[in-house]
């Protein structure tokens, strides 16, 4: 009997005992539902997610109706003491929650900036219940991340990174986290899609997913299929269902180390704004040409002034690199350290000039 008979029998067999949706999971078994896999993962993994509680202390400004009686009949009221003290301004506790996860055996945790921002108290809470104060280590407004470190000797479980570089819109994903105080929560589904921008966020280069993530998800981890964090839940698109963004875990990557060690991302800084040249600029500014970044504006004491860089100059090359557009400036400059000195070339009346540009540091 042939090799073709047998495997076709095999599929009539199977395609008699098992539903079509079962026969489709048995003939791709890459597919991890319907298997241990997914819960392999999330027993081990999921140990290293946390719950994030918050307190914020606000002062509220009470407003003693009495004032405003007085001033309008023009006689004062003897009120006891104590009770004007009612009417005082006060602080008061406001809580909040998040999510996030250890990272390494320094007992330091990653979640969202906007998760831990102004917090005077922060909280920690395993899997398993243990819980611990921490500390804020460092925190990012930009990219909406923070580094928290655990004040314990504990050994604690960690989560490993992965590379969100190699990540393939289909692959299958994991997020854990403490949706309205639903703590260690899992959900499943698959990267729906990569490098995502939330412009009223000025959020940019998010991985989509359709796992659900909700408000209390923010800062928890986004895991692949290798056990690994390879995003970092941070918005939903409350309109829609099923639309949810991560950090990439890469992105992270990049500024962990300063978080860590300075409390903030350093970033360099021109001191510029730009857009690109266009027919409508080039016949504004009456350019010979249509292409470059005009500067449109020059930071006031900033390393492009001190450099002499003007309005209306158009950058043409940077590092003797053709520019064409401002994202190829701001990748560029994103690739430097302050301090670092960048050639330029651009064009001014008519002319082209050659200037060299020490950067800052971004205020």
């Amino acid at each position: 009997m042939s090799t073709r008979r047998v495997l076709f029998g095999a599929l009539l067999v199977l395609s008699l005992v098992l539903s079509p949706r079962t026969l489709s999971y048995a003939l791709f078994s890459g597919d991890p539902v319907g298997s241990n896999r997914i819960a392999d993962i999330v027993e081990k993994s999921g140990e290293a997610v946390v719950n994030i509680d918050v307190v914020r202390l606000e002062r509220r400004q009470s407003v003693n109706p009495f004032n405003d009686f007085e001033q309008f009949f023009g006689f004062q009221f003897q009120q006891d003491p104590e009770f004007r003290r009612f009417f005082e301004d006060r602080t008061v506790p406001v809580k909040g929650a998040g999510s996030g996860f250890i990272i390494d055996q320094k007992d330091h945790v990653i979640t969202n900036e906007h998760v831990i921002r102004n917090a005077d108290k922060v909280k920690v809470t395993l899997r398993d219940g243990r819980s611990y104060d921490a500390e804020i280590i460092g925190q990012d407004a930009s990219i909406d991340l923070a580094v928290l470190r655990l004040k314990t000797k504990d050994k604690l479980p960690s989560l490993p990174l992965g590379d969100s570089n190699k990540t393939r819109v289909g692959e299958w994903v994991i997020a854990i986290g403490n949706p309205y105080q639903f703590s260690n929560t899992v959900t499943v589904g698959i990267i729906s899609a990569t490098g995502r921008a939330l412009d009223d966020l000025g959020k940019k280069n998010l991985i989509q997913t359709d796992a659900a993530i909700n408000p209390g998800n923010s800062g928890g981890p986004l895991i692949n299929m290798e056990g690994e964090a390879i995003g970092i839940n941070v918005a939903i698109a409350a309109q829609a269902q099923g639309i949810g963004f991560a950090i990439p875990i890469n992105a992270a990557k990049d500024v962990l180390n300063d978080l860590l060690t300075k409390g903030k991302v350093v970033r360099p800084w021109l001191g510029i704004y730009m857009r690109d040249v266009d027919q409508r600029v080039a016949t504004f500014l009456e350019l010979p040409f249509e292409e470059g970044v005009v500067i449109t504006d020059v930071v006031e004491k900033g390393p492009a002034e001190r450099a002499g860089i003007q309005k209306y100059d158009v950058i043409l090359e940077m590092d003797n690199k053709k520019i064409k557009n401002a994202q190829e400036i701001q990748e560029i400059i994103r690739g430097r350290q302050p301090g670092n000195t960048l050639r330029i070339e651009l064009y001014r009346e008519g002319k082209r000039k050659k200037l060299q540009i020490k950067l800052g540091e971004a205020p």
